[in-house]
């Protein structure tokens, strides 16, 4: 699926029949199995993301495939093994590639395959966040706004894993029991909506659980800051996504009484800052493939598509409310 000008997805990718490169001594010919649309992959085609690859280009960051076959110089892959992107911008919506391997990950083949193909950015932000800037313990809890988006499904089944309590905040909607049902399936302690941050039975839910001391932000605006009203003295609020468009507003008494921290999380970033760091890398991987294994981390609810109906996903995945991850079927 190309595109060869930024704008609206519907209207400017493509699904084009490309020839493919040869096979160097240090590639790999890799079949995609599958690979999800994210609201970041979105973004980059409409040219308004900070990391833009060069046009034409590929879409898609995230994904699955096998390996067919490998040049001469390749040591860590061999075919029939399972690779996920090792960074942003590889271009996963495509049927067959030929990649450099320091541009691959390996990853074990007995996970679901839609477990595989939205492991690299939604699990692993979701692991960083819980893990990078707060020492949390079992019992401690987490505040999080738009907890039924990707990263916040899997915060709540990482978080439930160790311990940690949750408390997540969406948008009212009409099918909302329905949400609430399927979040506390997943683990969730408390579900809210963000006009319950305001009331004061807000009360009620810390006489069980103590006061979060991390707060995760994707949204802005509003819900940013009544959510930072719940959060402990010299707890942290990281903001890892702005859904709202709107700026994250802070009472200044917050900062000076209460000593709470604002803090920024990239993932793109944190791999660039990792790139030499295989070790922190593989251990993240390998904890959450043990959750999968585990069957404490699903995949996010995902709508299958194949690869010839991208048009429908790429409308659908830009809908409100939607809850499901569209998967293109490669």
């Amino acid at each position: 699926l190309l595109y060869e000008r930024h704008g609206e997805p519907a209207a400017v990718v493509q699904l084009k029949d490309l020839e493919l490169p040869e096979l160097g001594d240090c590639d790999v010919h890799v079949k995609m199995l599958a690979a999800p649309i994210n609201p970041a992959d979105i973004n980059m085609i409409q040219g308004t993301y900070p990391l833009l690859s060069p046009l034409p280009a590929v879409g898609g960051n995230e994904g699955v495939g096998e390996v067919l076959e490998v040049g001469r110089r390749v040591v860590a892959l061999k075919p029939g093994d399972w690779v996920i992107p090792a960074d942003a911008g590889l271009g996963t919506w495509r049927t067959w590639g030929v990649f450099p391997e320091e541009m691959l990950l390996k990853v074990p083949s007995d996970i679901p395959v839609l477990c595989a193909a939205t492991l690299s950015v939604n699990p692993c932000t979701a692991f960083r966040l819980l893990a990078d800037f707060e020492s949390l313990v079992p019992g401690d809890s987490v505040i999080q706004n738009a907890a039924n988006s990707g990263v916040g499904q899997a915060v709540i089944q990482i978080a439930r894993a160790s311990g940690i309590k949750t408390i997540n905040v969406v948008r009212n909607r009409p099918d909302l029991p329905k949400l609430v049902e399927r979040l506390m399936a997943l683990g969730a302690d408390h579900v809210i909506t963000e006009e319950m941050l305001r009331k004061p039975e807000m009360k009620d839910i810390f006489k069980s659980i103590p006061r979060p001391r991390l707060a995760l932000n994707c949204v802005g605006g509003k819900s940013t800051t009544e959510m930072l009203r719940h959060l402990q003295s010299k707890g942290t609020m990281v903001t890892y996504g702005g859904m709202a468009k709107q700026p994250v507003m802070v009472p200044v008494s917050a900062f000076i009484f209460r000593d709470v921290r604002l803090r920024g999380f990239w993932m793109t970033q944190w791999r660039k800052d990792h790139a030499w760091d295989q070790e922190s890398v593989a251990a993240m991987m390998d904890a959450l493939c043990q959750l999968i294994r585990r069957g404490q981390l699903t995949a996010p609810a995902c709508t299958e598509v194949p690869l010839q109906d991208y048009r429908a996903a790429l409308e659908d995945s830009m809908k409100p409310f939607v809850s499901s991850k569209q998967i293109l079927l490669l």
